[in-house]
């Protein structure tokens, strides 16, 4: 897809805000000619006045959803019409005299190394200033288990591969600049034989890139598009470049001396970035919460200082030595940054990510923003129909969270942003824990941190901007099983967050900044539609309502909504039948929501953290939840039965409607799960849930083997840690001697 969006026609303007106003007079016009028409003449009794109510509910909660949607998209189409790029002379203008440090943190958790490498070279080809990318690898330090202890050492070399690549271009970039600086001296204006020497040195980057691509193996389309859209597409902006410079000499045309040395400098900033990798898990003194907002903080807590690690009975521990203390070669010096950008494993960003975003940043209308983004696109060719349906729905909430933006509800969205350092100082919990000082920047209270992170940001008074181009791209769980890990984590949060977010409305409104009625429904629609659609659809489907409360007019509400998304399946690079996949995939992911949604209720009432579940990012397929798929199928069969009374009863609206789920869910089934795969989900299912894994048994103790050395360090470390077992062991006996104690006077 293009980076750079189309310009929307008047046209395509003017058809949303008419579908716009079509949804909003189609639900009144529901409103006043069903339900209070039926309401004021008494028709129906208690029985249908209560369906009345409640489903005028479920249609209102849905619409409000369908007419979010409508004005999100207006709004990005609107940024897209007055968006205008950067022309690349003022960026090298602008990054000469302004080179702030910039570092790119790729948390991983036992993934693939080829998927993590490709995520590596995409940063670290960025072109900018001053860079560095930190690899934080989550994976348990010490595996047992051979085959995970050799995908760590591959993960773990991956950084020290690609630092050692580069070594090579960058060398070259480095002595040409050096060569150039002495050459050009203080003339304003460069001489022909530097141009020249200027252009050798782009073939020769841009011929480095394009063996690169030659040797890479491509194994599927995300490795496709590393090589067309990163590696060569760089290469192909440094032959245009070349292809400048060589019509320049040829034309005897004359260039300024600081606009040669920028050229050079363009070079060495692609090939200079600093790789480096780092483990959490190895110092006893850092969190060792599991999960991916608490190995960011870990790192982020550690930057702009020099640690010193010790051993303990504990483990490793890291003690922060002043400014001026002497320093020894095992200290970690983790330097600071102007800048941070968090960036999944398995995404990749296109070549000026870095530069543009961060030019954004330092604009002075927009000094008071903390976080900038491009919401991540799909990428394309995926083998199967799942990731390409899900896919397809990543695409249209790229063109969403750029409405969002219009109306000033952004969210951070995880996959990649870059954060103003300063503006997580704003936001960050100190506390200490088992007598370790504990920094948390990112929120792990709820699964979606990144959330929970863009409110406690607009608290501290920042915004959050989408920037207006694709520059992003994510992979998509290839099969229903990590899809259903995903997007049950995506359902579970949001519910509990937007209390947080309503309590800043008095704040923000005393500090001259209140929440307008854009921004207070968009934000709300996004935390909590999933909770109130879930339920709404569970009724819809599974409810006999009274068939005079269906009309004809609660699909002309529905209507703007699915037109819309088929236009803009269509700009997105997918087919406008797509809608109709889209609305089946979303049937099978009902219970997938659900148990999103029910978790934070559970989490509300019960105030425990839910444990983060990561997708998985495998090859292979992962297996579903047997009881997920079961109510797939479940969906489908109440939906014939339904159609088969509406038949006998003769009310053709549900007829209509139970057909339309029951062959719309079932193709969803077909494709997206695969009718083997689901038997083959649900048997798993009944088995694990009648056996138990059996206990490992402990290892035998022998008279021969003597007594135990004394742990020494550990106890002068700990102390009694065995006093409240010991404790309770001993009340435990005292409780049992009472219960068989004899009574007086004998039996």
């Amino acid at each position: 897809m293009p980076i750079v969006h189309l310009r929307p026609t008047m046209a395509k303007l003017t058809w949303g805000r008419i579908a716009i106003t079509a949804t909003v007079l189609f639900w009144f016009a529901y409103l006043v000619s069903t339900i209070a028409r039926h309401l004021l003449n008494g028709v129906g009794g208690f029985r249908f006045t209560m369906e009345a109510i409640s489903y005028l509910t479920v249609v209102t909660f849905l619409t409000f959803s369908a007419l979010m949607y409508l004005v999100a998209r207006q709004g990005a189409m609107k940024r897209f019409r007055v968006h205008q790029r950067v022309p690349r002379g003022l960026l090298d203008e602008h990054f000469a005299d302004s080179g702030r440090s910039l570092t790119v943190l790729v948390p991983s958790y036992a993934e693939e190394p080829d998927i993590v490498r490709l995520t590596l070279w995409s940063a670290a080809l960025q072109e900018y200033p001053d860079l560095r990318v930190m690899l934080l690898v989550d994976d348990p330090p010490f595996p047992t288990d051979p085959v995970v202890r050799e995908r760590l050492d591959a993960t773990r070399a991956l950084a020290r591969d690609v630092e050692r690549a580069l070594a090579v271009p960058h060398g070259r970039a480095a002595a040409a600049y050096e060569q150039a600086r002495r050459v050009l001296g203080e003339a304003p204006v460069a001489p022909a034989g530097s141009l020249a020497a200027l252009a050798e040195e782009y073939r020769a980057a841009a011929e480095w890139l394009e063996q690169m691509a030659e040797q890479e193996a491509v194994a599927d389309h995300v490795a496709e598009f590393f090589v067309d859209q990163v590696l060569m597409g760089l290469a192909s902006e440094l032959r245009l470049s070349l292809l400048a410079i060589e019509a320049a000499v040829e034309q005897g045309g004359r260039m300024a001396s600081e606009r040669v040395r920028e050229l050079h400098r363009r070079l060495v900033w692609i090939f200079a970035a600093q790789v480096g990798s780092f483990e959490r898990k190895r110092y006893a003194s850092l969190s060792q919460e599991a999960n991916k907002a608490m190995n960011i903080n870990a790192y982020l807590g550690l930057m702009g200082a020099t640690w010193r690690p010790s051993e303990s009975a504990e483990g490793t521990l890291l003690s922060r030595l002043a400014p001026d203390a002497p320093r020894e070669d095992t200290d970690l010096v983790v330097p600071d940054s102007e800048y941070v950008l968090t960036l999944d494993a398995d995404s990749q960003l296109l070549r000026d990510y870095c530069l543009r975003l961060v030019y954004f940043l330092e604009q002075p209308e927009n000094q008071d923003v903390a976080i900038t983004q491009t919401p991540y696109s799909s990428y394309r060719g995926a083998p199967t129909r799942i990731e390409r349906i899900a896919g397809a729905t990543t695409d249209i909430q790229h063109i969403l969270h750029q409405g969002m933006t219009y109306h000033d509800a952004t969210f951070w969205v995880g996959a990649n942003a870059v954060i103003r350092r300063r503006a997580l100082e704003d936001i960050v919990q100190v506390e200490t824990v088992g007598g370790f000082e504990i920094r948390t920047y990112i929120q792990d209270r709820t699964v979606i941190e990144d959330t929970e992170s863009s409110v406690d940001l607009a608290a501290a008074g920042w915004r959050l901007v989408n920037y207006p181009e694709r520059l992003s791209y994510s992979a998509t769980p290839p099969d229903y099983g990590s899809l259903v890990v995903q997007r049950r984590r995506w359902a579970n949060g949001g519910l509990l967050i937007f209390p947080k977010f309503w309590a800043q409305r008095r704040p923000r409104a005393a500090a001259g900044v209140p929440i307008r009625w854009g921004e207070f429904t968009q934000r709300l629609n996004y935390m909590a539609s999933i909770a109130w659609a879930s339920f709404a659809l569970l009724l819809l489907l599974f409810y006999p309502y009274d068939g005079r409360l269906l009309s004809p007019l609660v699909i002309g509400a529905a209507l703007p909504y699915f037109l819309c998304m088929a236009s803009d399946l269509r700009l997105c690079g997918h087919r406008r039948l797509d809608v109709f996949r889209i609305y089946g995939f979303n049937l099978i992911l009902l219970p997938v929501n659900l148990a999103g949604v029910l978790k934070s209720i559970q989490q509300a009432f019960t105030g425990e953290k839910i444990p983060f579940a990561r997708t998985p990012k495998v090859r292979n397929r992962t297996a579903a939840p047997g009881l997920h798929v079961l109510v797939s199928y479940l969906i489908v069969i109440y939906s014939l039965i339904t159609a088969w009374r509406s038949y006998q009863h003769e009310t053709w609206g549900n007829l209509a409607f139970a057909l339309f789920n029951a062959v719309l869910a079932a193709g969803a089934i077909w494709a997206c799960i695969g009718v083997r795969n689901s038997c083959v989900d649900m048997a798993m299912g009944v088995v694990n849930w009648l056996f138990v894994p059996a206990r490992k048994p402990a290892a035998p103790q022998t008279a021969s083997a003597g007594p135990q050395p004394v742990d020494w360090q550990s106890i002068l470390y700990h102390g009694d840690r065995r006093l409240g077992r010991d404790l309770r062991r001993r009340n435990d006996r005292r409780r049992r001697i009472t219960r068989t104690r004899v009574p007086r006077g004998g039996r």
